[in-house]
């Protein structure tokens, strides 16, 4: 109960903040960078030290860091909700994205530790089916939220979970690996850096330009500190990355899965809400509700991931997610919130069906191909890549609409571009009349169509990936299931 609430509350600080981020900008007078700092500082620490946090889970005990990993998001959310600025709410999300990292990790390879056969797959899909539960309920209890009182409840019904989650999770047995030494900070602080400079490459490529110093610097700085991440996994004794995991087909495929379909999915839950908000012209409960063809199935499809399993197979489970998410992302080229707002309904429920067919198996489907002593390792590899697919996405689409929509406006006005991302159109048509409102809006919808295109590509490869390399005898949990 206390991993399946855990798993409730960590999506809903990646989808809540999206939906008000419009509110947040203006009440703490904030610039389109800095307040993407907001999701891309909790998304570069989540995915820096969920590598580190698996190793820590092996080596101090995963009950011990679940429960310290969830004191840290708990507090980390009370600060972000209470920041009186921008740079304090950015820096809280930071530390509130390594306390979900520990959280995340750790709550998974406990349940890898406690379960096996057909138990541990109906507990992976429970896991599977409450972070769906997060991800779809979370832009719309955040719209209620913010509708209701503002853009700090966003962060501080996250302090209300956690108390609730340190209490459930006191009975929880502890499990570590005894082979386990030590954890790897040289490999941890080149991963983050790798990460934060790749992530501050596309924040500041629209209002830097993508040619200039910042920009590649960062994309430079990026590409060193991953080769030296690399060099030093080969070298040290007990790596946080086991690149030998690396020579399993199965495994490479099944770790690129969730990038594939995350990668999208982050990016949609962020920007749709400001883009329904500005041109679709809805309030930010409205908003919310607007995602939930999206979001539902996430959650509705990982409770009948049993069934699913012996209709089809794991391996085609993860192969058709992604497959059936691309579809629906070409298809959502064909609509606005505007005057296709049908079907864009329609688009979004199919992108949901996709994601959700895939979220039931695929964290069982990583920890059951590694010996269970190193499920906390693997753990940590399927998940930070899961979440450095969200970090590179959000952060990619939001420079993306950013650059398509500051082409569309007076030369060298960055200040209106973000307000239109951002979903103000009021600022926009107080600035230069409805004429200029309509451009912004047909930049911004035009950047959403290369989007679309974009992502879509990206979830055709991972589906591609998975049916060519993926073996059912490596999933040792399909047959339980099917036995189940």
């Amino acid at each position: 109960m206390a991993i399946a609430l855990a798993a409730v509350m960590l999506p809903i600080s990646v989808t809540g903040p999206g939906v008000a981020l419009a509110e947040m900008s203006g009440a703490l007078h904030a610039s389109a960078a800095s307040t993407q700092w907001v999701l891309n500082a909790y998304n570069v620490a989540f995915t820096a030290f969920m590598l580190a946090a698996g190793s820590a889970a092996d080596l101090f005990g995963r009950r011990r860091l679940f429960l310290s990993g969830t004191a840290v998001f708990a507090l980390a959310s009370l600060v972000a909700g209470t920041a009186p600025t921008i740079l304090l709410v950015d820096l809280a999300r930071f530390v509130q994205g390594m306390g979900a990292a520990a959280v995340l990790t750790s709550g998974s390879a406990l349940l890898a530790h406690t379960f096996s056969g057909a138990a541990r797959a109906r507990a992976f899909g429970i896991f599977g089916a409450s972070i769906g539960f997060g991800l779809a309920m979370g832009p719309f209890v955040s719209g209620l939220l913010v509708g209701v009182a503002s853009w700090h409840a966003v962060f501080l019904v996250n302090v209300a979970l956690g108390a609730v989650v340190l209490v459930l999770a006191r009975p929880l047995p502890e499990s570590k690996n005894p082979g386990a030494r030590r954890i790897d900070l040289p490999g941890v602080l080149t991963f983050t850096l790798a990460l934060m400079l790749l992530a501050l490459g596309f924040v500041e490529g629209p209002s830097q330009g993508w040619g200039g110093i910042v920009t590649l610097g960062s994309f430079a700085g990026a590409a060193l500190f991953l080769a030296l991440f690399v060099v030093v996994e080969l070298r040290v004794a007990e790596p946080m990355f086991d690149l030998s995991l690396l020579r399993r087909p199965t495994f490479v495929a099944i770790i690129w899965q969730p990038v594939s379909i995350v990668f999208a999915f982050a990016a949609l839950l962020v920007y749709l809400p400001p883009y329904f908000q500005g041109a679709g012209g809805a309030g930010s409960t409205m908003s919310g509700a607007m995602l939930l063809p999206l979001t539902l199935p996430v959650f509705v499809l990982p409770l009948f991931t049993p069934t699913l399993v012996r209709l089809l197979s794991v391996r085609m489970l993860l192969a058709v997610g992604p497959a059936v998410l691309a579809v629906a992302l070409l298809l959502m080229t064909f609509t606005d919130p505007v005057s296709s707002r049908t079907g864009l309904y329609a688009a979004l429920l199919l992108a949901g069906v996709g994601i959700g067919l895939a979220f039931g198996v695929m964290d069982n489907a990583a920890v059951s191909v590694v010996p269970a002593e190193r499920s906390g390792m693997a753990s940590g590899m399927f998940n930070t890549l899961r979440v450095a697919g969200e970090t590179i996405g959000v952060a990619c689409v939001g420079g993306l609409l950013l650059t398509s929509t500051r082409r569309q406006l007076p030369a060298g006005d960055g200040t209106m571009a973000d307000d239109v991302v951002q979903g103000r159109l009021g600022s926009v048509r107080a600035g230069g009349g409805q004429d200029l409102v309509d451009r912004a809006v047909q930049g911004l919808q035009h950047g959403w169509g290369v989007v679309y295109v974009v992502l879509a590509c990206v979830a055709l490869a991972g589906a591609i990936a998975v049916f060519t390399m993926v073996r059912d005898r490596d999933l040792d949990q399909s047959s339980a299931a099917r036995e189940g």
